[in-house]
């Protein structure tokens, strides 16, 4: 196949959430329709004893949650699908947001009974921020929950979306009977039983004919038609070139436990969802036609095989061919890399290839030469743009409990912080070490892996952290800089790069700190001009 059609031919995009609406189980019915798994563990269910094969750490295994962002890749009718999953628990949050830089589409899952819930909305203005195209599944249609016309008023409230609806549910709950399929003009039944195959969709192009009576009975025919003329009149008519533009998104509806409406979901995924779109790098915008390989870092995962210490930094292709053992240029340490077993995914396997595509997501074997952010090229010097570090919103010291073992502590800190877990900053004054994450949860986390992957122990110790602001230098000469730098000493740190932090303890002191020293810049995420 030549090059273009394999653009053509990819979709790569991520599954958002708030947790527990069901975003795991949606990936794994996902992959079940591509036939790229046999049998679906739902996370939560102890009769199957699989466990979700997206879901590989150990705590997401007992806390029936993701915490890391696991790719996995399938395909469908001729098309190469890239699935990001990413972790709906607010603690990492910061996970998700560098994900989303490296999809094309997005589809938000909303679970019936709870509607639009928190970090849904908080996911969904970052898509927007950036216009990714979003299909809405609203899911767990087998159980009671909001009214249909209900649960689209509170997304375009809350969500500021518009939306138009794909597919319709016949009933709810107790009595759902089944979708009507907008989009392809067919009905779906729903039998209850999931261990059946996929259901037979019976074709009803006449809403008016007595087969629909038949099939769901006279009053749930009844309310159908009515349904069906009020979406009619209500919402817009669906545009493929809205929905690329981000500004209307289409909705489905369906069961994921019980593979419902999930084959609906994908069929018109593939058909509208956009192919790998170009890039904006410091330097230009990026296509991904061209000739040249160029890629970036959106995550590190270390040790994926808790057997061998080793790290996987998962680079998105932006551009050209990716091809194995082929001399790259690692764009920050300005020298010549070449990986011999870059990797493609299946969950937890992982399949050794010889070339991938734009769209494609490749794990490189890394030994700790990537951070995130960094670029790849074929030579050009290229930076993509959109990768930032936020303020954390916890702050505590770390502090060795092992005093046998701090060589190990070190090094785990010093991996998991590049994997972007959490923010390392040590103090200017005596050296400390402070933790930031972006939420408590992930302290745990920490803790768990670094016993258990370093065989390091490590105790926490509160710190009364506000904020931790980026210090603009470009006023560094200054005598207001070098009085700050003075004044403030005991709230200066420095983060993994290098750059000067400030800790302050409250939003009083930020703001008094402001006020005094107006010439020195503070800023709230560490990407900034």
């Amino acid at each position: 196949m030549s090059f273009l059609k394999e653009i053509q031919r990819r979709r790569t995009f991520g599954i958002i959430s708030h947790p527990d609406a069901g975003k795991t189980t949606l990936t794994e019915k996902l992959l079940l329709f591509g036939g790229a798994i046999q049998e679906a563990g739902a996370v939560k269910s102890n009769k199957i004893k699989k466990g979700a094969t997206s879901d590989f750490m150990e705590i997401e295994r007992q806390r029936g949650i993701s915490v890391a962002t696991s790719v996995l890749a399938f395909e469908y009718n001729g098309i190469k699908i890239n699935i990001l999953d990413t972790p709906g628990h607010k603690d990492f949050a910061e996970d998700t947001f560098r994900t989303l830089t490296a999809v094309d589409s997005v589809i938000v899952v909303i679970d019936v009974a709870k509607g639009v819930e928190e970090q849904t909305e908080k996911l969904v203005e970052v898509c927007r921020m950036r216009n990714i195209p979003m299909i809405v599944f609203i899911n767990k249609m087998d159980r009671e929950g909001k009214d249909a016309f209900e649960l689209l008023d509170e997304i375009e409230q809350k969500l500021g979306l518009t939306v138009t609806p794909l597919s319709f549910p016949i009933g709810m709950g107790y009595d759902f009977k089944g979708i009507y399929n907008i989009w392809e003009k067919n009905i779906n039944l729903f039998s209850g039983d999931s261990r059946k195959n996929i259901e037979e969709t019976i074709e009803i192009s006449d809403l008016e004919s007595e087969e629909l009576n038949k099939l769901v009975g006279d009053n749930a025919a009844e309310t159908l038609r009515e349904e069906l003329e009020l979406v009619d009149g209500i919402y817009p008519q669906f545009n493929h070139e809205d929905y690329l533009n981000g500004t209307l998104q289409p909705v489905f509806f369906g069961s994921a436990l019980n593979s419902f409406g999930v084959r609906e979901l994908l069929d018109c995924f593939v058909e509208i969802a956009p192919k790998p779109q170009p890039k904006n790098s410091e330097e230009r915008l990026v296509k991904p036609d061209e000739d040249k390989f160029s890629g970036f870092v959106f995550k590190i995962h270390a040790n994926m095989d808790p057997n061998h210490r080793n790290r996987l930094a998962f680079v998105k292709i932006v551009s050209g061919e990716f091809k194995r053992n082929a001399p790259y240029l690692h764009v920050r340490h300005g020298k010549k890399v070449k990986f011999s077993s870059p990797n493609a995914f299946f969950a937890e396997k992982k399949e050794i290839v010889d070339i991938s595509y734009p769209g494609d997501i490749v794990g490189l074997q890394d030994t700790g030469n990537f951070k995130i952010g960094d670029t790849l090229t074929e030579g050009e010097i290229l930076n993509y743009k959109g990768i930032p570090s936020f303020s954390p919103e916890h702050f505590r010291y770390i502090n060795n409990a092992d005093p046998l073992k701090s060589k190990q502590l070190f090094k785990g800190i010093d991996q998991l912080m590049d994997e972007g877990v959490a923010q390392l900053f040590t103090l200017e004054l005596n050296g400390r070490k402070v933790i930031g994450t972006v939420g408590a949860l992930q302290y745990e986390v920490i803790q768990y892996r670094l016993e258990h992957e370093y065989g390091a122990k490590c105790t926490y110790e509160n710190l009364n952290v506000h904020k931790a602001c980026w210090v603009d230098p470009s006023n560094s000469k200054t005598d207001e800089y070098k009085e700050f730098v003075r004044v403030k000493q005991r709230f200066l740190a420095k983060d993994k790069r290098n750059q000067l932090v400030f800790l302050a303890d409250s939003a009083f002191s930020l703001q008094m700190t402001q006020q005094k020293y107006p010439n020195v810049k503070l800023h709230f995420t560490s990407e900034f001009n």
